[in-house]
């Protein structure tokens, strides 16, 4: 094989480093954008935060207008610098008058000199029965003074409960074990239990493995760890460190007034007939419990009085807030798309840095200046276009889904991906990174930008319906059935199908899990 040089033609694609920081701006989520411009600003000096009045020269900056910026903010920093250097020479001049710490009088020097005023005329003998306001009227109230502290009070105290870290369920027990009298081997043994709970609370590590974790000088028997165990099941919460839902539930009725209603017939269920429970199989439980339909519902509203999972009450459970990306709202009967100003601060280049810049000056100083305002303007640009696509992307899916907006979710219509990509003629990889973890502000609530894409099944009149406003159909029929014979998923089928939309039993189940509704069994109510 002969070997020789040969030149060819050709088109491809070259990731340069500014198409790769666009790509990753896009599809960062606004806490990581949030995060990526405050690491780039504190690393690039060309790069600051501007306030409100400055966005305008911001876009400016980012449009490659740096120039006209530079002059425009140049006179701002000038005037700023002789505010500041005045109101130091002002300072300085105070300071050098002869005014001291010792001529300032703070708030907590009056407040110690009026107490040394009223605490000097109180008498040193006084009657028995004699009350405060009639030996000193004039001491510091706290109705006067003290209502702005009472409130601020209030407002700290709410703000610590809001930002407050929720106990969890180890540390409870182990305090509640601290304050328990047991001997050096039961706290070994307690503290042991406590460590191999589940979340839930449930003890997941049988008596016997435990036993087998204890050094074998401690000499401990597995009657030993079942006393203990017993003893933390009467911590709070009950029924913890139980070994099954039976466990738990009979320890928390244990602890109910002898005199409670229905305590008994709640503990045979529980002991023999928890399975049918579990099931809905009432026709079962009114003849084995030999139970009326109206006393059987009063026994199941005591079991579900009790925690089955008394874990759960510690676990952290905070609220996730998300800031959205866009609003939309309805103006003179216009849908309207706009970006949240609130997402990311403001930045804009350092016009007084950029004036350091020489063109001819190859100095190591001035290159560094030099490509720290090349990447400036880069990233300002990627910033900018981010945003254009995401308002582009997000005024389509509006475009599209007007009707959720005017009627709810049973007028989603079917959407995908390369429908928004041609609309915008931008490839499906790009819209599907605008979509992620992006959040849409409109009065039905707040939305993931994906959750207005859908799949799509056929109707009879050829149509197609989207898989969202079918989860929504499905939802609505079972929230108005009959509690007594809830419908089951072929039913639900048959019912669809009469509105001329075509699923099959197997997809109703798989929307209906989806949602977290049980099946028809188990959905089965009395009364």
């Amino acid at each position: 094989m002969k070997q020789s040089l040969q030149l060819k033609m050709g088109q491809h694609l070259t990731m340069t480093p500014q198409l790769q920081q666009a790509i990753r701006l896009l599809q960062l989520s606004t806490l990581d954008l949030q995060q990526e411009i405050q690491e780039i600003v504190d690393t690039n000096p060309m790069l600051e935060v501007s306030d409100e009045s400055d966005a305008v020269n911001s876009e400016a900056a980012g449009n490659g207008d740096a120039s006209n910026q530079t002059a425009a903010d140049s006179s701002d920093i000038s005037a700023n610098n002789t505010q500041e250097s005045s109101e130091l020479q002002e300072l300085s001049d105070f300071s050098e008058s002869g005014s001291t710490n010792s001529d300032l009088v703070s708030a907590d020097d009056i407040g110690t000199s009026e107490n040394a005023d009223w605490q000097d005329n109180i008498p040193t003998d006084t009657p028995v029965d004699s009350k405060w306001d009639d030996i000193y009227s004039g001491a510091p109230s706290s109705s006067s003074s003290g209502s702005n502290s009472s409130s601020d009070f209030n407002e700290l105290a709410d703000l610590d409960n809001r930002n407050s870290t929720t106990e969890s369920l180890s540390n409870h027990l182990l305090w509640q074990l601290n304050l328990t009298p047991m001997s050096e081997t039961d706290q070994i043994i307690a503290a042991t239990i406590i460590d191999a709970l589940e979340p839930n609370g449930m003890l997941g590590t049988p008596t016997e493995e435990l036993l087998e974790y204890f050094h074998p000088d401690l000499d401990i028997e597995l009657d030993e760890i079942e006393a203990v165990r017993h003893r933390i099941q009467q911590f709070d919460p009950l029924g913890v460190a139980s070994v099954d839902l039976t466990d738990c539930l009979m320890v928390q009725l244990a602890q109910l007034p002898r005199h409670t209603p229905w305590r008994e017939q709640a503990a045979q269920i529980i002991n023999r007939h928890l399975a049918l429970l579990a099931s809905r199989d009432f026709t079962q439980l009114i003849r084995r419990t030999r139970l009326k339909e109206r006393e059987l519902a009063e026994v199941i509203e005591l079991i579900k009085s009790l925690n089955p999972r008394p874990g759960d009450a510690f676990q952290d459970n905070a609220a996730q807030y998300v800031v959205p990306d866009v609003f939309v709202e309805k103006n003179n009967g216009r849908w309207l798309v706009e970006l949240n100003p609130d997402i990311s601060p403001k930045i804009r280049i350092n016009s007084e840095y950029a004036s350091l810049v020489k063109r001819a000056d190859n100095s190591s100083d001035n290159t560094f200046l030099k490509d720290n305002l090349q990447e400036a303007k880069w990233f300002l640009k990627s910033l900018h276009s981010r945003n254009e696509t995401l308002l582009k992307v997000a005024t389509k899916i509006i475009e599209h889904q007007r009707g959720f907006l005017e009627h709810g979710e049973e007028a989603m219509k079917p959407l995908v991906l390369a429908d928004i990509a041609k609309d915008v003629d931008m490839h499906e990889s790009t819209v599907s990174r605008v979509t992620t973890q992006k959040y849409m502000h409109t009065p039905r609530g707040i939305f993931e930008l994906k959750y207005f894409f859908s799949s799509h099944v056929a109707t009879a009149e050829g149509g197609e319906c989207s898989s969202t406003a079918i989860r929504a159909i499905i939802k609505k029929l079972v929230s108005a059935e009959n509690t007594r014979k809830p419908l089951s998923d072929n039913k639900i089928a048959n019912l669809l199908d009469d509105q001329g939309i075509k699923v099959a039993r197997r997809t109703i189940a798989k929307y209906r899990e989806s949602m977290a509704i049980p099946p028809s069994n188990e959905r089965k109510r009395l009364g």
